[in-house]
Protein backbone atom coordinates (compact mmCIF):
# COMPACT_ATOMS: atom_id res chain seq x y z
CA UNK A 1 0.00 0.00 0.00
CA UNK A 2 2.51 2.32 0.81
CA UNK A 3 4.24 1.84 -2.92
CA UNK A 4 0.21 3.02 -4.50
CA UNK A 5 0.43 5.53 -1.62
CA UNK A 6 3.22 7.42 -3.07
CA UNK A 7 2.39 6.57 -6.81
CA UNK A 8 3.78 3.78 -8.17
CA UNK A 9 0.45 2.67 -9.48
CA UNK A 10 -2.72 3.16 -9.76
CA UNK A 11 -5.17 1.32 -6.77
CA UNK A 12 -8.03 2.80 -5.43
CA UNK A 13 -9.14 -0.32 -3.64
CA UNK A 14 -5.92 -1.15 -2.18
CA UNK A 15 -6.54 1.24 1.18
CA UNK A 16 -10.19 -0.24 1.84
CA UNK A 17 -8.26 -3.62 2.47
CA UNK A 18 -4.68 -3.34 3.71
CA UNK A 19 -4.11 -0.45 6.54
CA UNK A 20 -0.87 1.71 5.35
CA UNK A 21 1.92 0.52 7.37
CA UNK A 22 4.61 2.88 9.45
CA UNK A 23 7.05 1.53 8.27
CA UNK A 24 8.33 2.48 5.08
CA UNK A 25 9.86 0.55 2.46
CA UNK A 26 12.54 0.52 1.09
CA UNK A 27 12.91 1.97 -2.52
CA UNK A 28 14.27 -1.35 -3.96
CA UNK A 29 11.57 -3.46 -2.72
CA UNK A 30 8.90 -0.62 -3.89
CA UNK A 31 10.50 -1.06 -7.52
CA UNK A 32 11.71 -4.43 -7.53
CA UNK A 33 9.48 -6.40 -5.81
CA UNK A 34 6.37 -4.35 -6.05
CA UNK A 35 6.09 -2.26 -9.00
CA UNK A 36 8.06 -5.08 -11.64
CA UNK A 37 5.48 -8.08 -10.15
CA UNK A 38 2.72 -5.93 -10.29
CA UNK A 39 3.41 -4.59 -13.91
CA UNK A 40 4.25 -8.31 -15.07
CA UNK A 41 1.23 -10.18 -13.64
CA UNK A 42 -1.05 -7.07 -15.30
CA UNK A 43 0.07 -7.57 -18.22
CA UNK A 44 0.28 -11.61 -18.94
CA UNK A 45 -3.71 -11.26 -17.11
CA UNK A 46 -4.82 -8.54 -19.72
CA UNK A 47 -2.83 -10.60 -22.55
CA UNK A 48 -5.05 -13.06 -21.51
CA UNK A 49 -8.09 -11.37 -21.20
CA UNK A 50 -7.73 -9.91 -24.57
CA UNK A 51 -6.73 -13.28 -26.64
CA UNK A 52 -9.45 -15.17 -25.37
CA UNK A 53 -12.13 -12.00 -25.67
CA UNK A 54 -12.91 -12.21 -21.56
CA UNK A 55 -14.98 -15.41 -22.43
CA UNK A 56 -12.31 -17.23 -19.62
CA UNK A 57 -12.20 -17.16 -16.21
CA UNK A 58 -9.40 -16.35 -13.47
CA UNK A 59 -8.35 -18.51 -10.24
CA UNK A 60 -6.32 -16.04 -7.93
CA UNK A 61 -4.44 -18.88 -5.77
CA UNK A 62 -3.52 -17.61 -2.34
CA UNK A 63 -4.85 -14.02 -3.61
CA UNK A 64 -4.30 -12.26 0.03
CA UNK A 65 -5.95 -8.80 -0.56
CA UNK A 66 -5.77 -8.90 -3.88
CA UNK A 67 -7.89 -5.94 -5.89
CA UNK A 68 -7.32 -7.10 -9.25
CA UNK A 69 -11.21 -7.85 -9.77
CA UNK A 70 -12.25 -4.41 -8.96
CA UNK A 71 -9.61 -2.82 -11.20
CA UNK A 72 -10.23 -5.18 -14.11
CA UNK A 73 -14.17 -4.45 -13.73
CA UNK A 74 -13.04 -0.56 -14.34
CA UNK A 75 -11.53 -1.42 -17.19
CA UNK A 76 -14.45 -3.18 -18.59
CA UNK A 77 -11.65 -6.52 -18.48
CA UNK A 78 -13.77 -8.56 -16.40
CA UNK A 79 -13.43 -12.59 -17.27
CA UNK A 80 -16.39 -14.37 -17.15
CA UNK A 81 -16.26 -15.43 -13.59
CA UNK A 82 -13.21 -14.53 -11.08
CA UNK A 83 -12.23 -16.77 -8.10
CA UNK A 84 -10.14 -16.23 -5.18
CA UNK A 85 -8.67 -18.53 -2.83
CA UNK A 86 -6.87 -18.16 0.62
CA UNK A 87 -7.00 -19.75 3.51
CA UNK A 88 -9.81 -19.23 5.43
CA UNK A 89 -8.56 -17.27 8.34
CA UNK A 90 -7.58 -14.60 5.22
CA UNK A 91 -10.84 -15.09 3.57
CA UNK A 92 -12.79 -14.16 6.83
CA UNK A 93 -10.74 -10.88 6.57
CA UNK A 94 -11.35 -10.01 3.22
CA UNK A 95 -14.80 -10.63 3.33
CA UNK A 96 -15.26 -8.84 6.52
CA UNK A 97 -14.09 -5.14 4.83
CA UNK A 98 -15.89 -6.04 1.40
CA UNK A 99 -19.02 -6.39 3.84
CA UNK A 100 -18.35 -3.35 5.34
CA UNK A 101 -17.24 -1.19 2.71
CA UNK A 102 -18.91 -0.23 -0.37
CA UNK A 103 -16.23 0.89 -2.38
CA UNK A 104 -15.79 -3.12 -2.47
CA UNK A 105 -19.36 -4.29 -2.26
CA UNK A 106 -20.94 -2.11 -4.74
CA UNK A 107 -19.30 -3.24 -7.80
CA UNK A 108 -19.82 -7.02 -6.82
CA UNK A 109 -23.48 -6.37 -6.01
CA UNK A 110 -23.94 -3.98 -9.46
CA UNK A 111 -23.19 -7.30 -11.87
CA UNK A 112 -24.96 -9.69 -8.96
CA UNK A 113 -28.85 -10.45 -11.31
CA UNK A 114 -29.85 -11.91 -7.90
CA UNK A 115 -31.27 -9.73 -4.17
CA UNK A 116 -28.64 -11.69 -2.00
CA UNK A 117 -25.29 -12.57 -2.72
CA UNK A 118 -24.24 -16.10 -1.08
CA UNK A 119 -21.68 -15.03 2.05
CA UNK A 120 -20.28 -16.78 4.95
CA UNK A 121 -17.59 -16.43 7.06
CA UNK A 122 -15.27 -18.41 4.28
CA UNK A 123 -16.79 -17.91 1.03
CA UNK A 124 -18.46 -15.64 -1.23
CA UNK A 125 -20.13 -16.52 -4.28
CA UNK A 126 -21.71 -14.20 -6.93
CA UNK A 127 -22.27 -14.26 -10.37
CA UNK A 128 -18.91 -13.01 -11.95
CA UNK A 129 -16.56 -13.26 -8.18
CA UNK A 130 -16.19 -15.78 -5.98
CA UNK A 131 -14.05 -15.77 -2.45
CA UNK A 132 -13.63 -19.20 -1.49
CA UNK A 133 -11.70 -20.01 2.09
CA UNK A 134 -9.56 -23.81 1.14
CA UNK A 135 -6.01 -25.21 1.91
CA UNK A 136 -4.35 -24.91 -1.52
CA UNK A 137 -2.47 -28.24 -0.93
CA UNK A 138 -6.04 -30.42 -0.21
CA UNK A 139 -6.89 -30.88 -4.07
CA UNK A 140 -10.47 -32.33 -3.85
CA UNK A 141 -11.69 -29.77 -1.09
CA UNK A 142 -10.45 -27.07 -3.21
CA UNK A 143 -12.32 -28.99 -6.33
CA UNK A 144 -15.23 -29.33 -5.21
CA UNK A 145 -15.75 -25.61 -3.22
CA UNK A 146 -14.77 -24.20 -6.69
CA UNK A 147 -17.49 -26.41 -8.67
CA UNK A 148 -19.89 -24.97 -5.97
CA UNK A 149 -19.33 -21.89 -6.95
CA UNK A 150 -19.91 -22.97 -10.63
CA UNK A 151 -16.46 -23.33 -12.01
CA UNK A 152 -16.59 -24.19 -15.42
CA UNK A 153 -13.84 -26.68 -16.15
CA UNK A 154 -14.42 -25.87 -20.23
CA UNK A 155 -13.74 -22.30 -20.72
CA UNK A 156 -10.30 -20.92 -20.85
CA UNK A 157 -8.82 -20.52 -17.24
CA UNK A 158 -5.74 -18.47 -16.33
CA UNK A 159 -4.05 -19.53 -12.70
CA UNK A 160 -1.67 -16.88 -11.16
CA UNK A 161 0.47 -17.68 -7.84
CA UNK A 162 2.42 -14.99 -5.97
CA UNK A 163 4.87 -16.30 -3.72
CA UNK A 164 2.65 -19.42 -2.63
CA UNK A 165 4.01 -22.28 -3.86
CA UNK A 166 7.56 -22.04 -2.24
CA UNK A 167 5.28 -22.75 1.12
CA UNK A 168 4.12 -25.90 -0.18
CA UNK A 169 6.69 -28.47 -0.59
CA UNK A 170 7.74 -29.96 -3.89
CA UNK A 171 5.49 -32.51 -4.02
CA UNK A 172 2.46 -30.72 -3.14
CA UNK A 173 3.26 -27.36 -5.38
CA UNK A 174 3.75 -30.50 -8.03
CA UNK A 175 0.08 -31.83 -7.15
CA UNK A 176 -1.27 -28.59 -7.80
CA UNK A 177 -0.18 -27.26 -11.18
CA UNK A 178 -0.38 -31.15 -12.57
CA UNK A 179 -4.24 -30.64 -11.35
CA UNK A 180 -4.67 -27.46 -13.45
CA UNK A 181 -3.22 -28.83 -16.45
CA UNK A 182 -5.20 -31.72 -16.53
CA UNK A 183 -8.96 -29.99 -14.45
CA UNK A 184 -8.64 -27.45 -17.43
CA UNK A 185 -8.10 -27.95 -21.71
CA UNK A 186 -7.37 -24.38 -22.67
CA UNK A 187 -5.44 -22.66 -19.76
CA UNK A 188 -2.00 -20.01 -18.76
CA UNK A 189 -0.25 -20.72 -15.14
CA UNK A 190 1.38 -17.72 -14.21
CA UNK A 191 3.95 -18.02 -11.12
CA UNK A 192 5.83 -14.84 -9.35
CA UNK A 193 8.04 -16.37 -7.03
CA UNK A 194 12.10 -16.97 -5.86
CA UNK A 195 14.56 -17.86 -8.00
CA UNK A 196 18.92 -18.56 -7.98
CA UNK A 197 18.08 -19.61 -3.99
CA UNK A 198 21.31 -21.37 -3.90
CA UNK A 199 23.99 -18.51 -4.10
CA UNK A 200 24.92 -16.86 -1.04
CA UNK A 201 22.31 -13.41 -1.81
CA UNK A 202 19.59 -16.52 -1.72
CA UNK A 203 20.92 -18.15 1.26
CA UNK A 204 20.80 -14.73 3.21
CA UNK A 205 17.16 -14.32 1.89
CA UNK A 206 16.39 -17.59 3.25
CA UNK A 207 17.85 -16.96 6.74
CA UNK A 208 15.96 -13.70 7.43
CA UNK A 209 12.80 -15.48 6.48
CA UNK A 210 13.53 -18.25 8.63
CA UNK A 211 13.70 -15.43 11.02
CA UNK A 212 10.70 -14.19 10.56
CA UNK A 213 9.20 -17.81 11.18
CA UNK A 214 8.43 -18.49 6.88
CA UNK A 215 9.33 -22.03 6.75
CA UNK A 216 10.11 -22.22 2.68
CA UNK A 217 8.85 -26.03 2.13
CA UNK A 218 9.51 -25.70 -1.27
CA UNK A 219 12.90 -24.01 -1.44
CA UNK A 220 14.22 -26.56 -3.54
CA UNK A 221 12.18 -25.81 -6.75
CA UNK A 222 13.64 -22.38 -7.19
CA UNK A 223 17.52 -23.07 -7.59
CA UNK A 224 16.96 -21.63 -11.46
CA UNK A 225 15.38 -20.06 -14.04
CA UNK A 226 15.63 -23.80 -15.73
CA UNK A 227 14.40 -25.83 -12.30
CA UNK A 228 10.79 -23.34 -12.59
CA UNK A 229 10.26 -23.87 -16.46
CA UNK A 230 11.09 -27.69 -15.85
CA UNK A 231 8.55 -27.99 -12.93
CA UNK A 232 5.69 -26.43 -15.37
CA UNK A 233 6.46 -28.73 -18.19
CA UNK A 234 6.75 -31.99 -16.27
CA UNK A 235 3.46 -31.47 -14.37
CA UNK A 236 1.12 -31.69 -17.96
CA UNK A 237 1.91 -28.06 -19.41
CA UNK A 238 2.97 -28.21 -22.84
CA UNK A 239 4.97 -24.56 -23.09
CA UNK A 240 6.71 -22.48 -20.47
CA UNK A 241 9.00 -19.34 -20.20
CA UNK A 242 10.64 -17.68 -17.93
CA UNK A 243 12.32 -14.22 -17.11
CA UNK A 244 13.89 -12.85 -14.29
CA UNK A 245 12.50 -9.69 -13.26
CA UNK A 246 15.25 -7.94 -14.27
CA UNK A 247 15.10 -9.10 -17.20
CA UNK A 248 11.37 -7.89 -17.39
CA UNK A 249 11.95 -4.81 -15.57
CA UNK A 250 14.34 -4.22 -18.61
CA UNK A 251 11.63 -4.78 -21.12
CA UNK A 252 8.44 -2.48 -19.49
CA UNK A 253 8.17 0.70 -21.28
CA UNK A 254 10.70 3.07 -21.08
CA UNK A 255 8.59 6.45 -20.19
CA UNK A 256 6.92 4.25 -17.15
CA UNK A 257 10.19 2.99 -16.04
CA UNK A 258 11.66 6.79 -15.70
CA UNK A 259 8.61 7.77 -14.33
CA UNK A 260 8.60 5.84 -11.31
CA UNK A 261 11.96 5.84 -10.97
CA UNK A 262 11.72 9.30 -10.36
CA UNK A 263 9.95 8.85 -6.91
CA UNK A 264 12.47 7.89 -5.00
CA UNK A 265 16.40 8.29 -4.82
CA UNK A 266 17.96 4.96 -5.68
CA UNK A 267 21.23 4.64 -3.72
CA UNK A 268 22.50 1.39 -4.69
CA UNK A 269 21.59 -0.16 -8.05
CA UNK A 270 23.52 -3.48 -7.44
CA UNK A 271 21.20 -3.95 -4.50
CA UNK A 272 17.81 -3.31 -6.90
CA UNK A 273 19.87 -5.86 -8.90
CA UNK A 274 20.38 -8.50 -6.91
CA UNK A 275 17.03 -8.67 -5.68
CA UNK A 276 15.72 -8.49 -8.86
CA UNK A 277 17.89 -11.70 -10.18
CA UNK A 278 16.17 -13.47 -7.03
CA UNK A 279 12.34 -12.90 -8.23
CA UNK A 280 10.73 -14.73 -11.79
CA UNK A 281 7.96 -14.69 -13.52
CA UNK A 282 7.22 -18.23 -15.06
CA UNK A 283 4.37 -18.57 -17.04
CA UNK A 284 2.53 -22.07 -18.67
CA UNK A 285 -0.15 -22.97 -21.15
CA UNK A 286 -1.61 -25.28 -22.27
CA UNK A 287 -4.50 -26.56 -25.38
CA UNK A 288 -4.11 -23.11 -27.33
CA UNK A 289 -0.67 -22.50 -28.78
CA UNK A 290 -2.21 -18.44 -29.12
CA UNK A 291 -2.36 -18.82 -25.53
CA UNK A 292 1.44 -18.35 -25.71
Amino acid sequence: RYAVSIGYWHDPYIEHLVRLSKERKAPEINRGRYFARVQGVSQLTKAFLRKTECHCQILNLGAGMDTTFWKLKDEDLLPSKYFEVDFPMIVTRKLHNIKNKPALAKPIVELHSEDTLAMNGHILDSKRYAVIGADLRDLPELEEKLKKCNMNTQLPTLLITECVLIYMTPEQSANLIKWAAKTFETAMFINYEQVNMDDRFGQIMIENLWRRQCHLAGVETCKSLESQRERLLANGWETASVLDMMELYSRLPRAEVSRIESLEFLDEMELLEQLMRHYCLCWATRGGQELG
